[in-house]
C-alpha cells in the first residue's frame, strides 16, 4: 500500500521552505577513502564539476562530509575535518550562493563553525548525539534544521552492536526519546534518518525498510540513506560501483513509504525516481 506524503516545512535560516515533495540530497565527499569512490572530489575543479552536475540533474541538497564513517575508514581529527569542510563550502557558498548545504558531522564544535562561518543550512550528524553529547544544545542555540540518524557505538565498533529484540520497534523507541529532548531545547526543525547500514545487519536493514511507515509516528520529515550501500550489493554480489539499480529499486521502496529525503550518490536515478512515484500518486511531475 502507498504511504500518502505528509507535507513539513524548514526554517532555513529565516527561509520558510515546504518539503511538499521528496528532496533530494546529493552526497559530496571530501574524503580520500568514502567507500564510493564516485563521491570524492580531491580539488576545485572535480568540486565545482560534481556540485554543478547534481544541481543540473534535480538535487535539491548538497551534503557534504569530511570524516569517512565507514568501518575501517581514516579517523580524521576535528581540525582536520574542518580544514576539508572549511576548504569545500567556501568554493560552493561561492560558485553556488542559494544552494541548500547540509554539512555530515558528529563534532558540535564542526558543525557550529560550518554554520557561522560558511552558512551551512543543515546538519546531518550520523551518531544522533551520542558522540558528541554538546550537539544537541549545539544545534538548539544555532537555530538549523537536524537529521537525527540512529546508529550505536562508533563507526569502529558498531558492526558488533547488532543486537536487537525487533530492530524496528527499537530504533523507533530510541529516535522517539531523542526527538522529544531535541523538541524540548527547542529545536524546531528535526529530521529522523533510521541508519541504514549503522549498527544493522543485512537482514535487519531490510526489516527496518519494510517498516518504514513506522518512523511518521515521530512527526518529522523522513531520510532515507541507502545509496550503494552494503545492504544492496552483497544480496547481488556485487561491488559499490555496480549498486546504481539496487539502490533505485529500495529508493523507490522509500518513497511509497512516505519518505521525504533520499540521500544519494546518484542524483540523476534518484530524482527520476522521485518524478516517477509522485505520478503514480496523481501529482505533478513537472518542476
Amino acid at each position: 500500500m502507498m504511504q500518502p506524503f505528509k507535507s513539513y516545512s524548514l526554517n532555513l535560516k529565516g527561509r520558510l521552505v515546504t518539503i511538499d515533495r521528496p528532496w533530494v540530497m546529493g552526497i559530496v565527499n571530501v574524503t580520500p577513502d568514502s567507500f564510493y569512490s564516485g563521491s570524492r572530489v580531491a580539488d576545485e575543479q572535480s568540486l565545482v564539476q560534481r556540485v554543478r552536475q547534481m544541481l543540473a540533474e534535480g538535487a535539491d541538497v548538497i551534503d557534504v562530509g569530511a570524516c569517512s564513517t565507514r568501518p575501517g575508514g581514516e579517523q580524521v581529527d576535528a581540525q582536520g575535518e574542518m580544514e576539508r569542510l572549511g576548504w569545500a563550502l567556501g568554493i560552493i557558498r561561492r560558485e553556488q550562493p542559494d544552494v541548500v548545504l547540509s554539512v555530515d558531522t558528529y563534532r558540535a564544535d564542526v558543525a557550529r563553525s560550518c554554520v557561522e562561518q560558511w552558512g551551512a543550512d543543515i546538519i546531518n550528524d550520523i551518531s544522533g548525539g551520542t558522540i558528541d553529547d554538546t550537539m544537541f544544545s549545539t544545534v538548539a542555540t544555532l537555530g538549523v534544521p537536524y537529521v537525527l540518524m540512529h546508529m550505536r557505538g562508533t563507526p569502529e565498533t558498531m558492526a558488533q552492536m547488532t543486537d536487537y529484540e525487533n530492530v524496528t520497534g527499537d530504533v523507533l523507541e530510541w529516535m522517539a526519546h531523542r526527538v522529544d529532548d531535541l523538541r524540548q531545547r527547542g529545536v524546531a526543525d528535526v529530521i529522523v534518518d533510521p541508519g541504514f547500514g549503522f549498527a544493522k545487519t543485512v537482514e535487519q536493514n531490510y526489516e527496518l525498510l519494510a517498516g518504514l511507515e513506522a518512523f511518521h509516528a515521530l512527526e518529522a520529515p523522513l531520510l532515507v540513506g541507502v545509496s550503494r550501500k552494503r545492504m544492496i550489493y552483497m544480496p547481488l554480489g556485487c561491488g559499490a560501483d555496480e549498486a546504481l539499480n539496487g539502490t533505485t529499486v529500495l529508493n523507490s521502496v522509500a518513497l511509497l513509504q512516505g519518505a521525504h529525503f533520499l540521500r544519494v550518490h546518484d542524483v540523476l536515478a534518484a530524482a527520476q525516481a522521485v518524478r516517477l512515484i509522485t505520478m503514480l500518486r496523481g501529482g505533478n511531475c513537472q518542476e
